[in-house]
């Protein structure tokens, strides 16, 4: 699953198979099931997932499989409760039950053995205890961020390092997931490569391997601890959720009239700088939504989506679902065509390129530049003057700027400068600019140096360390 960079895994047998990991849309799974000609009777779980709501539950209701989760855990829903030196059985293969607290305070890794090749492991499925090229963070639980690095560290050293260096490593997430740090761009690796060339794995001291994982590091989103919360007491079944209605503009209107509901616009952002509804959200379907979503997206209100296209509203759905955002009622039928042709009122954003930007850097107009990337990305490099807002926080923080400036903000692409314009304008911004391209065009027009960050927005803490 992209965007938010899940692996999840079918370990299948002859006549029955495990889901590891499984998404909320499950029918994937169950098509894969179909195609092997096996029975999924197994749902296993490495921990409750922070960053997306799984589907547990859905494939269980659909299949009738067991969920599988650690007893420390403590789920409200019926499910068979698993501690260290568990097995689970199925047909060749014995699945060994590690706790591995650190990422998370119940997680569990499972170590497979295909006992009809050998007794020693093939693989362990790792969860978010062990990435390529990282480890998994433990500030998800800030409060016991320091007890859970102690943890994860014994839980790395003692445990799963132990395992022959030929064991291949499955962990949940690759690159671009804020489960880490720094992950690398594969998805699976082994043991003794890990051993190798994890960086993250080079800090044997114990102590500065906590600091390591406990300072500088990037932001967790809101929808985290929420996401992590729903999957303990078991997700709504997606078959209970209701459908996303088909409005036309009069009735998108009627229905916005009456308050208390937000409009999620999922097209590019050079589209909404055109023309939008006034009060949008901005959040480009080509960026990453369902991250930014659950971020900053009001979890108290029922939510109309705008899309280019009734398949592409049906992808923001899916996308807003996997993050918890469940109260998506309606979508404007016709897109923003249909709204302004019924001459109903919208908004535009000014928007300028990388060489419009420099020349008035390099001029004398008076204007305020906001720069809201992640901290890291802007100290790998920003223009001068630029003041540092990340998008996220803006939803607080735009009390420190002046409605009365005008304000042009950038981000790496964008994207985010786009979603930072509509949380200003919902504050009563009126002169705002968006950059397109942000500083990755900047960069490439030869103004800047280029943002070596910018190309993992949310790591890493290794691209500063080969630079120094």
């Amino acid at each position: 699953m992209n965007k938010i960079a899940l692996s999840s895994y079918i370990l299948a047998g002859s006549e029955v198979c495990a889901i590891i990991d499984p998404q909320r849309d499950t029918d994937l799974y169950i098509d894969e099931a179909r195609a092997l000609g096996v029975e999924i009777t197994h749902i296993l779980q490495t921990h409750m997932h922070a960053d997306f709501v799984s589907g547990h539950m859905d494939l269980a209701e659909k299949t009738g499989a067991k969920i599988y989760v650690a007893k420390a855990a403590k789920c409200a829903f019926d499910h068979v409760a698993l501690v260290e030196g568990d097995t689970i059985e199925i047909e060749d293969f014995v699945i060994k039950v590690l706790e591995t607290p650190g990422h998370s305070p119940d997680h569990l890794c499972y170590v497979v053995v295909d006992t009809s090749r050998g007794k020693e492991p093939v693989c362990a499925f790792v969860g978010d205890t062990l990435f390529v090229g990282d480890v998994g963070r433990p500030d998800i639980f800030p409060d016991i961020a320091e007890e859970l690095a102690g943890k994860l560290y014994h839980s790395l050293f003692d445990k799963i390092l132990k395992l022959p260096d030929f064991c291949e490593v499955l962990p949940a997430h690759g690159a671009g997931s804020l489960c880490g740090k720094s992950m690398g761009a594969k998805w699976r690796s082994t043991i003794g490569y890990e051993k190798k060339y994890n960086e993250a794995l080079q800090i044997t001291d114990k102590d500065e391997f906590i600091k390591s994982l406990t300072n500088q590091m990037p932001p967790a989103p809101d929808h985290f601890s929420r996401c992590n919360e729903i999957n303990r007491e078991g997700p709504v079944l997606v078959l209970e959720l209701p459908p996303m209605t088909n409005l036309k503009a009069a009735s998108f209107k009627e229905i916005l009239d009456k308050g208390d509901i937000a409009i999620v616009d999922t097209r590019s952002y050079l589209a909404f700088g055109s023309q939008h509804i006034p009060g949008s959200w901005s959040l480009d379907i080509n960026g990453n939504l369902p991250t930014f979503a659950g971020w900053v997206l009001p979890v108290d209100k029922d939510l109309l989506v705008i899309a280019d296209s009734f398949k592409e509203a049906e992808k923001s759905n899916l996308w807003l679902r996997r993050v918890g955002q469940d109260r998506v009622v309606g979508y404007l039928d016709g897109g923003m065509a249909a709204w302004v042709t019924k001459g109903y009122k919208t908004n535009h954003i000014k928007q300028i390129s990388a060489e419009d930007l420099n020349d008035m850097v390099t001029g004398s107009d008076k204007f305020v530049l906001l720069d809201v990337r992640a901290t890291n990305e802007y100290e790998d490099g920003h223009i001068e003057g630029a003041i540092n807002i990340p998008v996220a926080d803006l939803r607080e923080r735009y009390t420190e700027l002046n409605k009365k400036d005008k304000t042009i903000l950038i981000c790496s692409s964008g994207n985010r400068s786009s979603l930072g314009v509509s949380i200003l304008s919902q504050h009563g911004f009126e002169k705002l600019t968006n950059v397109a391209g942000g500083m990755t065009g900047y960069s490439a027009a030869g103004y800047i140096k280029r943002c070596d960050v910018c190309q993992v927005p949310h790591g890493s803490r290794f691209i500063q360390r080969l630079k120094n």
